[in-house]
């Protein structure tokens, strides 16, 4: 039996670049190559698609910080964004210093324009002047592990749509809304889902009057509070504001992320979080439990500090009927925000006052060797490589 053709894209634009490349070369080591002949497709941060020299990227599969994806690139690829018998154009030297470096660039930047696949496709024909008709490959399923915008916000799901070829998780409207914690939010009060308390704030609105929203803000929710944007993950750019002195670069650092920032009230709370996994019929996984050892749940304690935070599998303490409330809402914030495939959703538990909340959803959740959803799947019964089976299964349906 012929192995089913995958390709896993990772890098992207973001600020999670080295993220993805994490949990991409994890992803690659677990999945089953008697079943998978498994392709890797990087972006590099300017938007360029490659295929790298997969030899170099693994041998560096325990160091993932370090892999420059320039650096190891064989050959510029772009997709074709039309149904066609292929839908990778690889594209040759000559066409890179011509066109092709456009025509992949467009390919994962399409969200930069609002006519995405008018540039995804004017980049394709270009390079397709130069590569040979021969240069092309076939894939069955793509694997997109692109944390953050440029990415998990539906604008690779919407090139891989306009293809017409299958893909893993939540497609344009699902993936758009989950990224943005706003939007998300919205959705979520409406249909009743307990939300922390929250303002948006965008950059403009900021820089007219900055002392008169910290007012607002410290008078809404006291002291401390967050701020984090509205379109990143990772706890990229999310900080702790503390005192009035030091709010507004706290704000600022935020908004070097994104335009639009929200602020939430602090609440002293568990840090608990639930796999999904499906499509009509959305399964959650057992509860597990972050302890940070930081002040919360950062960058830092989630990827850099090995002693960052303990990881609790399950959850400890929690009643039956309490645990049946967190997976019910989980599952059906997954189908209010029209998710599928998977995500992971994050709550606060504020034991005190007996209520949960959600605080976001990840339709693209990490799968680095610390990452919770596969660890919370493998300790439901679902091991790894059967996770990723799958997956693939679900991107097929």
């Amino acid at each position: 039996m012929s192995r089913l053709r995958v390709a896993l894209l990772f890098g992207g634009k973001s600020g999670e670049h080295e993220v993805s490349i994490a949990s991409a070369l994890s992803i690659y080591s677990a999945l089953d190559k008697s079943k998978y002949e498994v392709t890797l497709i990087g972006i590099d941060k300017s938007g360029q698609w490659l295929l790298p020299d997969q030899t170099k990227i693994l041998a560096q599969a325990k160091n993932p910080a370090a892999v420059n994806l320039n650096d190891h690139h064989q050959q510029l690829v772009t997709l074709i964004p039309y149904p066609h018998e292929e839908n990778l154009l690889l594209l040759d030297s000559s066409a890179a210093s011509a066109g092709a470096r456009a025509g992949a660039g467009a390919g994962a930047g399409a969200s930069e324009s609002a006519s995405a696949s008018g540039g995804a496709a004017g980049g394709a024909e270009a390079a397709g002047a130069a590569a040979k008709p021969s240069d092309a490959r076939k894939f069955d399923v793509f694997l997109p592990i692109l944390h953050g915008p440029y990415g998990e916000d539906g604008t690779i799901q919407g090139l891989l749509d306009l293809a017409q070829v299958p893909y893993v998780g939540s497609g344009v409207l699902g993936s758009a809304v989950g990224m943005d914690k706003q939007m998300a939010k919205k959705i979520m009060q409406a249909e009743g889902i307990p939300v922390v308390p929250f303002l948006t704030v965008r950059r403009h609105e900021f820089t007219k009057n900055p002392e008169q929203f910290l007012e607002e803000a410290e008078k809404r929710f006291g002291l401390p509070y967050f701020v984090k944007p509205a379109n990143m993950g990772s706890s990229v750019g999310v900080n702790k504001v503390k005192t009035r002195a030091e709010a507004r670069a706290k704000f600022e650092d935020a908004f070097l992320h994104d335009t639009k920032v929200l602020v939430e009230k602090f609440i002293k709370a568990r840090e608990l979080e639930v796999a999904i996994l499906g499509n009509h019929l959305p399964e959650a996984s057992i509860i597990g439990e972050i302890v940070p050892h930081h002040e919360f749940y950062s960058y830092e304690a989630k990827y850099i500090d090995e002693n960052g935070a303990e990881l609790l599998i399950p959850a400890p303490n929690l009643s039956d009927a309490r645990m049946s409330e967190i997976k019910q809402l989980a599952i059906k914030a997954f189908q209010a925000l029209e998710c599928s495939g998977m995500a992971r959703v994050d709550f606060f538990y504020d034991e005190a006052a007996g209520k949960v909340y959600i605080n976001e959803i990840n339709t693209i959740p990490g799968f680095t060797k610390i990452s919770m959803y596969p660890k919370l799947w493998a300790a439901t019964g679902l091991p790894y490589p059967k996770l990723l089976d799958k997956l693939i299964d679900l991107a097929l349906e």
